[in-house]
């Protein structure tokens, strides 16, 4: 069965797809990719959809050697990827061969890279998904990170004949700032409005205690007109909750299905992605939106992968085009040639 060794695992290297849809009543996580911008390119630079399973890769890259000739895709943050020690290009289509060895250098932006393969990662299917939940010890492969010595069978495998790449104004900077938009709620009002300003104004640190749970921010405390706690209710990703001590907490991919602290805000979905590349002691800071334009902002989110989809398939339809041209020249049957 084609498969891929881990020599090194490097930091932290999951099984990551789409997420696990439709059990959070029943209080499991949704989990998944935490970029989805960069986790979705990356499938389509290998002709794959939104929903095969992919290695997200943090801070420090793992060292994988390959027995199977395959197409793969490295993108998000820069941890500078190589084949056999030469260094290679991120952002597009990458043929590998048996045999071959890919590892990673010192991470130069963002915190997670994806690793996009053209064939599907054979792992259990766990409540509709491949994805790890780390902490529940859930999917992926034994539902944990990678390790030596693992080794990760693939199924399904296609070795792509075209070449595609990413045109550069679709490719995002990773800085260590970022404006990050929200909308208020649901529980602003648990807020006065000097507090909301005070968020508004302030910028915030990432501390060390971040992870695909949850990122802790550090800055000026917002304070509430009373109490910190309420009812649990449902928690989104982007959700922004503020405890007792005034400092904000931004739920994540891996978050908890409910949460008993005022959520005084949610970043917006187009601004998740940036979120899930900042590293601790990067800052960011909140701007206002209302919801129309979060919900413009939505669909420009999704329009701009399927964009970036139908990008690639145009330049295979135009290839397409010009081989059989040649073919008709070289060998002018065009008859036969068209009802082939």
């Amino acid at each position: 069965m084609p498969s891929i060794k881990v020599h090194k695992p490097g930091l932290c290297t999951s099984i990551q797809d789409i997420g696990r849809i439709g059990y959070q009543q029943f209080g499991i996580p949704v989990s998944g990719a935490m970029d989805e911008f960069a986790f979705t390119v990356a499938n389509y630079l290998v002709e794959r959809d939104k929903k095969n399973a992919v290695l997200e890769i943090q801070f420090l890259g793992p060292s994988l050697e390959f027995d199977f000739d395959v197409t793969i895709a490295i993108t998000g943050a820069d941890i500078q990827p190589k084949i056999n020690h030469q260094d290679v290009k991120m952002w597009q289509s990458i043929q590998v061969k048996k045999g071959d060895l890919l590892s990673f250098g010192s991470l130069k932006n963002g915190i997670r890279t994806y690793l996009a393969f053209s064939a599907e990662i054979d792992v259990p299917i766990v409540m509709g998904s491949k994805s790890t939940l780390l902490k529940s010890k859930l999917g992926g492969l034994e539902g944990r990170a990678l390790k030596t010595g693992d080794v990760i069978s693939f199924k399904n495998v296609k070795v792509l004949s075209k070449k595609h790449s990413l045109d550069e104004k679709y490719i995002p900077e990773y800085s260590h700032h970022q404006d990050i938009r929200i909308v208020l709620g649901p529980q602003d009002y648990y807020f006065e409005e000097s507090a909301i300003k005070t968020m508004l104004k302030n910028t915030y640190q990432v501390t060390k205690d971040a992870d695909r749970m949850g990122m802790r921010l550090a800055g000026e405390a917002i304070k509430h007109k009373g109490k910190a706690d309420i009812i649990s209710d449902a928690a989104v990703f982007g959700s922004i909750q503020v405890p007792g001590n005034g400092q904000p907490i931004i739920l994540l991919a891996d978050r908890q299905t409910t949460g008993g602290y005022t959520k005084i805000a949610t970043v917006i979905k187009a601004d998740l992605p940036k979120l899930a590349q900042m590293l601790p002691n990067d800052t960011l800071k909140f701007n206002l939106v209302n919801i129309e334009e979060a919900q413009k902002e939505y669909k420009e989110f999704y329009a701009r992968l399927e964009e970036i989809k139908d990008s690639f398939v145009e330049k295979l339809k135009v290839y397409t085009e010009q081989e059989m041209y040649v073919m008709k020249k070289l060998f002018g049957n065009r008859r036969k040639l068209n009802n082939f």
